[in-house]
């Protein structure tokens, strides 16, 4: 959740017109520009320039760095530009959220290992997915889930953080949201063992024995449910 609402922070700060313009006019160019430079690129007074490229840097969709623009040092060089740069940060939002780089880099995974090592594709696709379940579970590790009064609560807010919209409905998560979903409508088998394997390897890392996930394919929903009591 917390990256969502960042990332939804970082395109609403793109709504602003004047921002828009400098961010366009920065990323267009092929070295980093001073704000005199971005200022005249974009049309706008110097005094707006500044405060709405220091506003994309605090996004973190800019970077700055200092340089000399005439080259030399020493005594008399005059100070360094503050200079602006596109940041490394890639923002993307799909309301519902979908995670098409995670199902990417596992299909990628499963594809090299296929290629390299003779294994099945479906059966490489799930161990990669597996493997992917697992670091996303280590990840979540530092939360306790097994300790809780409300584990299913707790693992419904994991699965929240990755995109499945769950619901806890008795002693099971109903996940209304598929991260894949694209994906799954023209792959549905893959796609769905894909998906049982990630979460059942994530639960597994997180120790919940008594929480299994299990195939469970319905209209408007994950094809994935998970159930069980207190771990």
């Amino acid at each position: 959740m917390d990256d969502f609402v960042s990332q939804v922070a970082g395109v609403s700060a793109l709504a602003e017109p004047a921002r828009r313009a400098l961010y366009l006019y920065v990323v267009t160019q092929r070295e980093p520009v001073s704000r005199d430079q971005a200022a005249a690129g974009a049309d706008l007074p110097r005094h707006t320039a500044k405060f709405h490229l220091d506003k994309l840097v605090e996004e973190g969709l800019l970077d700055t760095e200092y340089r000399r623009l005439s080259g030399r040092r020493g005594p008399g060089a005059g100070r360094p530009t503050k200079l602006y740069r596109r940041s490394a940060r890639q923002v993307a939002i799909t309301l519902p959220q979908r995670h098409y780089e995670l199902a990417g880099q596992i299909l990628a995974g499963a594809v090299e290992s296929a290629a390299t090592g003779g294994t099945p594709v479906l059966e490489a696709v799930q161990r990669a997915a597996a493997e992917a379940g697992r670091r996303l579970g280590a990840a979540e590790n530092r939360r306790d889930v097994r300790s809780s009064p409300s584990p299913l609560d707790e693992l419904a807010a994991m699965l929240a953080a990755h995109g499945y919209e769950p619901r806890v409905q008795g002693d099971a998560i109903v996940l209304v949201n598929c991260p894949f979903h694209a994906l799954a409508r023209e792959h549905t088998v893959l796609v769905c063992g894909m998906n049982l394997h990630l979460i059942t390897a994530m639960l597994d890392e997180l120790g919940c024995a008594q929480v299994h996930a299990a195939l469970d394919p319905a209209p408007d929903r994950c094809c994935v449910t998970v159930t069980g009591g207190s771990p």
